[in-house]
């Protein structure tokens, strides 16, 4: 009797989905981006955002909610209706922030529906126009030979920014002042305006800054050499074996949304994907599209999973940790 009646409340319940599925959207959809305007997060989803409208069949409105490390907006996703209205765009903050925060507001493996993994941006290494060093290889020595004079910038205790920069550090066995922005764009301002040397960021944000001339890129991030930036080598190349920083992307959705929604948004979502104007443009600011069969509920959790138990052990060693 019991099992009979789980059973009709199961199909009673997929019965519901599939009819609100039917209807939706109907209305526009809220992106939230738990980072600032103009951020490599905020370009990212801003993109997408423009791309899925025709195959979504309505608007997604981009919208941020800075404060926290990210954690603000993501614990304003956690609390929304889960009515296929409102879906969280993070990145790698999503895996570091059980390790970064004593205090969540969520928890990043609970209180989520998964949509999809998106795409995953390069970490560069950069500098100011002015900076001395002339080659790579010369940029690392001069960093451990003057690291009490230099001084290094991110977007925020316990951001990517800072996590890749302390790595750096540790690597090079040198330690820089570091200075702490409310956010990726002011920092990377701050690196243009020479008022601080080095800057651990996404290419979607450095990028156009270093084919201007405006800052000096040095090196990536990364395991393989950045197809927008043939030239320049990776750290591994230059020694420093086994860095790799590369920010992954995923887009979430308040728990106990219903599964026909999240799937006819993912829908929309793969197609904008395969856009050539989105991959064009995205693929010159050296993002990197990943499979098809991780762009799926299962490929984004398996991915935060595994993110997570990389982390916490990284960041424990570094003593970093986000009020």
């Amino acid at each position: 009797m019991i099992r009979a009646l789980i059973c009709v409340c199961c199909a009673f319940g997929v019965a519901i989905g599939t009819a609100v599925a039917q209807n939706y959207p109907a209305r526009s959809v809220t992106l939230v981006v738990s980072f600032s305007a103009g951020g490599p997060t905020d370009v990212l989803a801003r993109s997408l955002a423009a791309a899925m409208s025709k195959p979504f069949g309505q608007s997604v409105v981009v919208e941020n909610r800075t404060g926290a490390g990210g954690t603000l907006g993501a614990a304003l996703v956690a609390k929304a209706a889960p009515d296929g209205y409102t879906f969280l765009l993070h990145h790698t903050g999503m895996a570091t922030a059980p390790a970064l925060y004593r205090k969540l507001a969520y928890d990043p493996l609970k209180s989520f529906e998964y949509v999809s993994q998106v795409v995953d941006v390069p970490m560069t290494v950069v500098a100011r126009k002015d900076f001395p060093a002339r080659t790579p290889k010369e940029f690392l020595s001069y960093l451990k030979a003057n690291a009490a004079t230099l001084n290094v910038a991110n977007s925020a205790p316990g951001s990517v920014s800072h996590l890749c920069a302390t790595l750096l550090q540790q690597a090079l066995g040198a330690q820089m002042t570091t200075v702490s922005f409310q956010g990726t764009a002011p920092a990377l301002t701050a690196l243009v305006g020479g008022h601080v040397d080095v800057l651990c960021d996404q290419t979607t944000q450095t990028i156009p800054h270093i084919k201007a001339g405006r800052i000096k890129l040095y090196a990536a991030a990364t395991a393989q050499r950045i197809q927008s930036l043939r030239d320049s080598p990776t750290l591994n190349e230059l020694g420093l074996k086994g860095f790799e920083v590369v920010v992954w992307h995923g887009i979430y959705a308040p728990k106990g949304t219903p599964r026909p929604v999240l799937d006819k948004f993912g829908a929309a979502l793969r197609v904008a994907l395969k856009d050539p104007v989105l991959r064009a443009r995205l693929t010159e600011l050296g993002v990197q599209f990943v499979p098809d069969s991780k762009l799926t509920p299962t490929g984004l959790s398996d991915l935060l999973r595994s993110e997570i138990i990389k982390w916490a052990p990284i960041i424990q060693r570094a003593g970093v940790y986000a009020e």
